[in-house]
C-alpha cells in the first residue's frame, strides 16, 4: 500500500454545525488498512479521533477487542475517558470505566501487576483495554492494537514484533506518534513503509496542516473564543516560540538527528575498550531461599573466581573510585570501578552487574571489591529507596568522608550528566567495556525539559539471555565519575583504629615508601 494522499484544507464556514472531526481526523478513521501509521505533530487530536474509531470497532456486531498501549498511565486513562465520551455520543451501551491489575509476565516468568483500564460493550461482547506500558502478554491476544506515542516506548522494536504477529490473523495495528529522532524504530518503520518494503499506510500531519484544516477554529469553539486570522497567527507563533529549537521535530514532523538521545552512539562506542572486564552475576529464586551463611559461602567463592583475578591487577600506585546504582528484583545493581591515571584521565577498570542478588550478598560483594582496591579514594553509592541501607553500611565501614550517599534527583543529574558527557567527548573518560547492553544503557539517557535523565519505564527488556534493564550502568558510570572528581580526605589524615584492612595496609606501605 502507498502513503495516504495529501490533506485537503477545511472548507469555509457554513451555517450548518461543524463536523465532530476535522478532515485529517476523518481521513485517519476512513483508512481501514491493516497497518496504519500516524506521523504527527503534538496536540492535534489524533488519539481522540482514534478513540472514536475504537468505540465503533469494539461495539459493533462482529467487532474486535481493542488493546491500547501508551507510554504512561495518565495517557491510558485520558484515552479511555475519550472512549467513554464517544460511546455516549454514539449512544452505544457500554459499561463504566473499570480499573484493574493486568498481570504482565516477562520471558523469565516474572510477574508484574500493571494498572489498566477497561470498558465493556455488552451488546458485542467486546471490550477496550487501555494499558500504561508494554505487556509481554500482548503475544497471543487478538484484536485491534493501538500503540500511542510509539517512539517513546522503551523497547518499541520488540513491541512491534508482537503487534505485527496479530496481522497474520486479520487483526489491525494502529501506530501514532510524534518523532523522537531519525534512528528511532518508529521512524525506521515509516521509512520501510514508504519504501514499500513493508505493507501499510502513513498519515503525515504537521501542526500547520492541522491549523489549516481548522484546529484553531476548534480550539476557539471549545473555549468560547472568537476566531480571527490575527488570533490564529498569534496562536501558531506562540506554539513555535514555546517549542523553540525542538519545533522542527515536535510540530513540523521532522525527526531530529541523534535519536533524541543525550549521548550519541558514535561517542559511546569511541570510548569503549574490549579489554575492560564486565562481570555479570545472576541468581535464581532457589538461591534466595538458602540460609544466609550458605549464600555467603557461595558468594565468597564466586568473588574469588570472578573478581579477585581482576582486582589483583589494579595499579596500587593510582587512585580508584567506585560508583554504584542499586537494584534488587526488577533492576540490576551495577558497580563500576574507575582509575585516575597520571594523565588525569579516568578509565573504567571493572563493571560488575548483579541480578536478583539478596541485600546481604550485595553488601558482601561491594565490600569484597572495595577491600581489595589497594588505593581507594572514594565512592558514590545510590542511597535512593532500598539502596540507602547499603550506602549507609558502606559509609560506616569506609568513612562518610569517602562514601557519598547520593539521593538521585533531577538536580544531581543536571549537575553531573553534563560533566560526564564532556569527559566522554574530550576523552578524559574512557575504557567502557565493548558491550551492547552497556552502550544501550547510555543511549537511554534523554534530555527531558532540559534535564538529562532516564525514562521512568524500563529501557531494555529481557529475553532469557539478556536482562531487563533501566539504564543501570549509565547511572553507575555517572556515580563513579562524580566520585573520582570529588574532593576526598587524604587517608594519611585519618586516625588509625589499630587494625588495618588488607587494602589499607597496602596503601600504608605505599605511602611510607613515598615518605
Amino acid at each position: 500500500m502507498t502513503t495516504a494522499g495529501p490533506l485537503q484544507n477545511m472548507p469555509g464556514a457554513s451555517a450548518a454545525p461543524p463536523a465532530a472531526l476535522l478532515p485529517y481526523q476523518q481521513a485517519w478513521i476512513g483508512d481501514d488498512s491493516p497497518l496504519k501509521i500516524g506521523e504527527k505533530s503534538r496536540r492535534i487530536g489524533l488519539t481522540w479521533a482514534e478513540a472514536a474509531d475504537d468505540v465503533l470497532i469494539a461495539s459493533r456486531a462482529g467487532g474486535t477487542n481493542v488493546f491500547y498501549i501508551g507510554p504512561t498511565q495518565d495517557m491510558a486513562f485520558e484515552y479511555v475517558e475519550a472512549c467513554a465520551m464517544w460511546a455516549r455520543a454514539f449512544n452505544q451501551a457500554a459499561g463504566q470505566i473499570q480499573d484493574f491489575l493486568f498481570e504482565d509476565v516477562d520471558s523469565a516468568g516474572h510477574s508484574k501487576s500493571i494498572k489498566a483500564y477497561r470498558i465493556d460493550f455488552p451488546g458485542s461482547g467486546r471490550r477496550i483495554v487501555a494499558l500504561s506500558s508494554r505487556p509481554a502478554n500482548l503475544r497471543g491476544k487478538q484484536g485491534t492494537v493501538v500503540i500511542d506515542e510509539a517512539a517513546f516506548h522503551p523497547d518499541l522494536a520488540e513491541l512491534l514484533k508482537a503487534a505485527m504477529a496479530m496481522l497474520l490473523w486479520g487483526d489491525k495495528v494502529r501506530i501514532l506518534s510524534t518523532h523522537d529522532g531519525a534512528d528511532n524504530p518508529f521512524n525506521e518503520l515509516i521509512q520501510e513503509v514508504r519504501a514499500k518494503k513493508r505493507g501499510g499506510t502513513v498519515h503525515r500531519i504537521t501542526f500547520r496542516d492541522a491549523v489549516a484544516q481548522g484546529l484553531f477554529r476548534r480550539v476557539c469553539l471549545r473555549r468560547g473564543l472568537t476566531w480571527s486570522t490575527e488570533a490564529e497567527a498569534q496562536w501558531v507563533a506562540a506554539a513555535y516560540s514555546f517549542y523553540g529549537e525542538a519545533a522542527n521535530e515536535e510540530l513540523d514532523v521532522i525527526p531530529s538527528q541523534g535519536g533524541g538521545a543525550y549521548l550519541t552512539m558514535a561517542l559511546i562506542e569511541s570510548r569503549m575498550d574490549e579489554a575492560t572486564p564486565l562481570v555479570r552475576g545472576r541468581w535464581g529464586a532457589e538461591f534466595n531461599l538458602m540460609p544466609e551463611p550458605l549464600r555467603r559461602v557461595q558468594i565468597e567463592e564466586w568473588c574469588h573466581e570472578h573478581l579477585a583475578p581482576i582486582l589483583d591487577t589494579l595499579d596500587a600506585t593510582l587512585w580508584h573510585a567506585v560508583g554504584e546504582d542499586f537494584g534488587r528484583v526488577s533492576d540490576l545493581t551495577c558497580i563500576i570501578v574507575g582509575e585516575e591515571g597520571p594523565d588525569l584521565r579516568t578509565r573504567v577498570r571493572l563493571i560488575v552487574e548483579l541480578s536478583n542478588c539478596p541485600f546481604s550478598q550485595q553488601e558482601q560483594i561491594l565490600f569484597y571489591i572495595v577491600d581489595r582496591i589497594r588505593r581507594f579514594r572514594c565512592g558514590a553509592l545510590d542511597a535512593t529507596g532500598n539502596g540507602a541501607s547499603l550506602a549507609e553500611k558502606a559509609a560506616d565501614r569506609y568513612g562518610s568522608t569517602r562514601i557519598e550517599q547520593v539521593k538521585l534527583s533531577e538536580a544531581f543529574y543536571l549537575e553531573n550528566f553534563p560533566t560526564m558527557k564532556g569527559a566522554l567527548e574530550d576523552g578524559t573518560l574512557t575504557g567502557l567495556p565493548r558491550d551492547v547492553q552497556v552502550r544501550d544503557d547510555l543511549r537511554a539517557v534523554r534530555l527531558v525539559n532540559g534535564v538529562p535523565k532516564l525514562p521512568a519505564t524500563k529501557t531494555q527488556r529481557g529475553d532469557g539471555q539478556r536482562l531487563t534493564r533501566h539504564g543501570d550502568s549509565a547511572i553507575a558510570l555517572l556515580m563513579m565519575h562524580h566520585a573520582i572528581k570529588s574532593e576526598a580526605v587524604d587517608v594519611r589524615g585519618l586516625i588509625g583504629t589499630g587494625q588495618l584492612r588488607e587494602s589499607t595496609a597496602g596503601l600504608a606501605d605505599y605511602l611510607m615508601g613515598e615518605a
